[in-house]
């Protein structure tokens, strides 16, 4: 199958990088968000997205003419969605995104279209929900156009050598929507394209994620077992994974992002009554932050009522300007429930503004006035933070690291107490 035109709904993470992607492989592409602001940034060459390549990247493909941002679909050979789904309260996917992008593509359907859903989904999605909408158009799935599902399985901060590079599955209604996927992904991507049914694929992307938390759930819970037994978690993971079959992941303040912290929900709505596991591991980790309130109570010797406590890091992973669901920003807002005074700095995402949170756009506005400090995200900026600067920065002499980054005796040797998720200091 020849394309010539792709149309792509929804330019968040995946969208606006498989966009300029695709554009750059001389495609004509438009990209299309339902966010105004977005649209008119992205039309003045403004880069909603931190990540590196993708600022250059969609300004040369904007000023080729190959990419053109609309907020609405126009005709088109192919058309990708790849909108958010969260979730509701009640842990059910919310998949209205979906439904309205689907919906604004059916009125603009032709013959002989491809389209796929990138977003992760429910096991049932594409089939269920997605095509029945397109069907709305009074063409026929798989007799007059094509349907496939294609999850992205790509790292924030290397996205787009990732989107060319790693394995893509495509899951079709049918063999034929199978191998139309294949051939538009094959334009960009190096890595090996498998092919399978479409339920397959959106339960592939669910593993995949659900796997990596239920393995940080028991990092998790081995960390606090730790703290309860008065042992050094990092010591005994370390020990541990000498063994040729064992590789314990580090623990840390919890699952954030819109994947790995979401997406289990996902297998455990389609059936509760078959995942206790997922659904435990979730809520383990959904609890961490918890408990590194009461490891920061108790380096702060009791109560946090009116201390002044210094934040550094808010994104949910190292070196990523991503908040979504991020543990970090659930334990700044733990902190200030608990009467502590907050004063919060994300170096990759120095402009955040989160409601009834101090946040700061440098270093030293958020350590100047502190008594104590929390560590919470292990960014490289933090990495390179030498204890000796530090200390001329701030008043704080004490200090919970979460993430094992200032595990060297120097931050000792300047003067400070540093307390670490998973070593209990009595």
């Amino acid at each position: 199958m020849n394309f010539e035109k792709v149309c792509v709904i929804g330019l968040g993470y995946i969208g606006l990088p498989t966009a300029a992607t695709l554009a750059a492989h001389s495609l004509q592409v438009t990209g299309v968000d339902t966010n105004a602001h977005v649209v008119s940034n992205l039309q003045n060459g403004q880069v909603h997205i931190r990540e590196g390549g993708l600022n250059a990247l969609v300004q040369s493909v904007l000023e080729a003419g190959r990419l053109t941002i609309r907020s609405a679909p126009e005709k088109a050979d192919a058309f990708i969605i790849a909108v958010p789904t969260p979730f509701y309260e009640d842990k059910r996917a919310d998949l209205s995104a979906v439904m309205r992008a689907t919906e604004a593509i059916a009125p603009v359907l032709a013959p002989g279209n491809l389209v796929v859903l990138e977003s992760t989904s429910p096991p049932g999605t594409t089939r269920n929900l997605v095509v029945p909408i397109l069907e709305r158009s009074g063409l026929k799935a798989g007799r007059d156009f094509y349907v496939a599902y294609s999850p992205e399985r790509v790292l924030p901060g290397q996205i787009l050598r990732e989107l060319v590079e790693n394995a893509r599955v495509i899951g079709g209604i049918d063999a034929a929507s199978a191998e139309a996927g294949c051939d538009l992904y094959r334009i960009f991507v190096k890595g090996e394209i498998i092919l399978t049914d479409c339920t397959t694929a959106e339960m592939v992307k669910l593993m995949e994620n659900t796997s990596r938390d239920i393995n940080i759930a028991i990092a998790n819970e081995f960390s606090r077992l730790a703290d309860h037994l008065g042992i050094d978690i990092w010591e005994a993971v370390k020990i541990a994974n000498l063994h040729p079959r064992v590789n314990i992941l580090q623990p840390g303040p919890g699952v954030g992002g819109h994947c790995i912290s979401v997406d289990p929900w996902f297998l455990v709505e389609a059936a509760p009554h078959l995942t206790p596991l997922i659904r435990t591991a979730r809520q383990v980790n959904d609890a961490q932050p918890r408990f590194v309130l009461q490891i920061i109570e108790r380096a702060a010797g009791g109560s946090l009522a009116g201390m002044r406590i210094g934040i550094l890091g808010l994104s949910y992973k190292p070196n990523v300007d991503d908040l979504r669901e991020s543990p970090a920003i659930q334990i700044a807002y733990l902190l200030k429930e608990a009467g502590a005074v907050i004063t919060a700095y994300e170096p990759n995402c120095p402009a955040a503004v989160l409601e009834g949170l101090n946040t700061v756009s440098a270093l030293q506005p958020a350590v100047q006035n502190a008594e104590l400090l929390v560590l919470l995200v292990a960014h490289e900026t933090f990495r390179q933070l030498q204890p000796q600067e530090l200390v001329q920065l701030t008043p704080a002499r004490a200090v919970v690291d979460c993430v094992h980054l200032w595990n060297h005796p120097s931050w000792q040797q300047a003067g400070f107490t540093v307390h670490f998720l998973g070593v209990r200091k009595e």
